[in-house]
């Protein structure tokens, strides 16, 4: 898992053709993805409903980071 550090109004691109910018951060973060509309794209809660919980956030919950509530 790749962590970085933006700022609002910086983003990273993902193989070309994933933008996924910060907009504003007003207590909570907030991200813009733009993507190709076949991609799709689910909020971590809702994915692990129907799927367990992928490995890379096991081990950074391991670790102490990514908080959840």
């Amino acid at each position: 898992m790749l962590s970085l550090g933006r700022n609002p109004g910086e983003y990273i691109v993902i193989n070309g053709n994933i933008i996924v910018e910060v907009v504003s951060i007003d207590g909570s973060l907030r991200l813009a993805i733009d993507a190709p509309k076949e991609m799709k794209i689910e909020r971590g809660e809702n994915y692990e409903k129907n799927h367990p919980v992928p490995d890379c956030i096991q081990r950074t919950k391991a670790l102490g980071g990514a908080k959840r509530r």
